[in-house]
């Protein structure tokens, strides 16, 4: 007995200094854990939706980008609710959102352009458009915009072809434009407004000229291929949405420089065959939330929606990282 009195106060220091180390220990080990979740926080609050392709390496090819875009990106104008609005946020404010792919319908009338959803003219004009565009580049230089530019309705007053008019504009600002048949990286595109082509001309930006109909297609030109599903006569929204996951997962599984242009827009046509844009819209939108909820991560090409907002948006852009 009188040998554990002599022990025990021992045992109870080697018991406190067993305890002091494991508490130095978790003190050393938690502000390590806490500095290392400050480091992957500080990593995703390094952009914001106005300048997130200035966080991608400059060698990046753009066809490796997962990219938020519009689909007639001019369209908030219509006579008959859900017939032709297509977007609630205007040009400047779609930037601002993280959108870097701009789809826009040029009418040519009166040897300029006005912006058409068909026939229905949408109170804006290119000039419009490139004023958004370019002031939003001026303020982030880090970033690069595509632009889809295709002739919509018919031509009237004009003294000169479409492609001359869009050459007008063009040598407004030429710096800010790159007109390039190819599919280049991202450092080289910083600033400027690259042209996708859907108009009959020269060579003069990436030739998507061979734009099939209400499908899913290859073009595969020389310079530049690409994939895209533009299904937009939607007789039943699940195939819809069925086209658009395939094209994500290809685009994903995909090492090439293939440029991927994945259209989740649409329209069902209701009774009397009138368009009902919303129909589509409502059903796919939420769908692309929730994919981009579960799948954080990889490249999925661009992806041209109606309606988007910034959190749609995000959830896209946040994939790239």
């Amino acid at each position: 007995m009188r040998n554990f009195k002599l022990q025990f106060p021992l045992i109870v220091a080697g018991i406190l200094a067993l305890t002091s180390c494991k508490k130095q220990e978790q003190q050393v080990m938690q502000p390590k854990k806490m500095q290392e979740k400050s480091a992957a926080s500080a990593l995703v609050l390094t952009y914001t939706m106005s300048n997130w392709m200035g966080s991608l390496p400059d060698a990046t090819n753009v066809a490796q980008i997962s990219i938020p875009g519009t689909h007639d990106s001019g369209a908030r104008t219509e006579p008959v609710a859900g017939t032709a609005k297509c977007q609630n946020l205007s040009i400047a404010d779609q930037l601002t959102a993280g959108v870097r792919y701009l789809d826009i319908r040029c009418r040519h009338i009166g040897d300029s352009f006005a912006i058409h959803h068909g026939s229905i003219y949408q109170n804006l004009n290119f000039t419009d458009v490139l004023n958004a565009c370019i002031g939003f580049l001026n303020s982030n230089p880090t970033e690069t915009i595509i632009m889809s530019v295709k002739e919509e309705y018919d031509p009237s007053n004009n003294t000169r072809s479409f492609e001359q008019t869009f050459d007008s504009y063009v040598s407004q600002n030429p710096t800010k434009w790159d007109l390039g048949d190819g599919v280049p990286t991202l450092g080289s595109l910083r600033g400027k407004i690259k042209l996708l082509r859907r108009f009959g001309a020269g060579s003069k930006g990436i030739d998507a000229t061979n734009w099939a109909d209400n499908t899913t297609f290859n073009i595969n030109n020389s310079a530049a291929n690409l994939k895209v599903q533009d299904y937009y006569n939607v007789s039943n929204v699940n195939t819809k949405w069925s086209n658009i996951e395939t094209l994500f997962n290809e685009a994903n599984n995909d090492t090439s420089n293939r440029l991927y242009l994945n259209y989740t827009s649409g329209y069902k046509a209701l009774i009397f065959g009138i368009p009902s844009i919303t129909t589509v819209s409502n059903s796919v939108n939420p769908k692309i939330n929730t994919f981009f909820t579960n799948n954080t991560h990889g490249h999925y090409g661009v992806v041209p929606m109606d309606f988007v907002d910034a959190t749609r948006s995000q959830l896209i852009v946040n994939t790239n990282f």
